[in-house]
């Protein structure tokens, strides 16, 4: 990708991102993601029905009247982005590919992060940690953030979600919301490395999925690559009984991903590539608010 050509995808991003974040995400984020605890903010006189558990000994000694500690919300946060950069993600039957939709959205939470003065940092992934961009502030690094999704090229197509959620519990020590953003078209069960993770953190999960993903066309004989393997194989499209194989797999693997979130406490939201994504982020805030 040229460079001026990627300037003006990065621009557009922005513009686009950016005015999803003020006008349609703020409050909703906001509400969902309170941060990480409270925060001690001053010191008054004790009053009937407080709770005799917030009592300031020292000050209550040193003024011979209790005094109890107030306490309020500590807002900020550290977001941390989860980008699986596979090869599955490099595929796009409707109006954009897998890994643009993840750019897109991507791009839309780190400015609803630093909306509301959150650091924002990114672990991008494939069956290794590809790069790791330590959390910061500011549109600066927002728009760096967002160059890197537009360019990024992986060094492996495969992918390895245990992996990738392992090395984010370790390499991030503080609470921290962690979005994770795949296809989740892995196979190896991760349910424990996502248990432990959440218990640490607040892991959100965005699945996005093209629809041919979830049935086939009726095209006939078509010549189909695994992105990740790169293994051929031709497919008779015109079957119904593999049309109807198709169909069911997807179903199972649904069932067996949302079996997964369920365990390991993770809430999660499925977008697809030719549907908005606004709608169904804003649904999952709305459920976390």
């Amino acid at each position: 990708m040229e460079y001026e050509e990627l300037l003006q995808q990065v621009r557009k991003i922005e513009i686009k991102a950016r005015g999803l974040s003020n006008n349609v995400f703020a409050g909703e984020y906001h509400s969902a993601f309170r941060g990480r605890g409270m925060a001690f903010s001053e010191v008054r006189e004790y009053q009937y029905g407080d709770d005799v558990r917030d009592i300031d000994w020292n000050v209550t000694a040193r003024l011979g009247k209790p005094y109890i500690k107030v306490f309020e919300e500590e807002r900020e946060l550290t977001v941390m982005l989860l980008v699986d950069v596979s090869g599955s993600l490099d595929f796009g039957s409707q109006v954009q590919m897998k890994r643009q939709m993840a750019t897109e959205i991507a791009a839309t939470l780190a400015f609803s992060a630093i909306q509301n003065n959150d650091k924002i940092g990114v672990i991008f992934f494939s069956d290794k940690i590809e790069k790791f961009i330590p959390p910061k502030k500011g549109r600066k690094h927002i728009l760096f953030i967002i160059r890197e999704l537009l360019s990024f090229e992986p060094e492996s197509n495969r992918t390895d979600i245990g992996m990738a959620i392992e090395y984010m519990t370790n390499a991030i020590k503080k609470r921290c919301t962690v979005f994770l953003l795949s296809d989740f078209f892995d196979h190896n069960d991760y349910t424990n490395e996502l248990t432990i993770a959440n218990r640490r953190h607040d892991v959100v999960a965005v699945q996005i999925y093209d629809q041919r993903m979830t049935e086939l066309p009726n095209v006939g004989i078509v010549k189909m690559r695994d992105s990740e393997t790169g293994e051929d194989m031709l497919v008779d499209t015109s079957s119904r009984e593999v049309r109807r194989a198709h169909h069911e797999w997807w179903i199972q693997y649904q069932a067996w991903l949302k079996n997964i979130f369920t365990k390991s406490n993770v809430d999660s939201v499925s977008v697809r590539t030719d549907e908005d994504f606004v709608k169904a982020l804003l649904g999952l805030f709305k459920k976390r608010s």
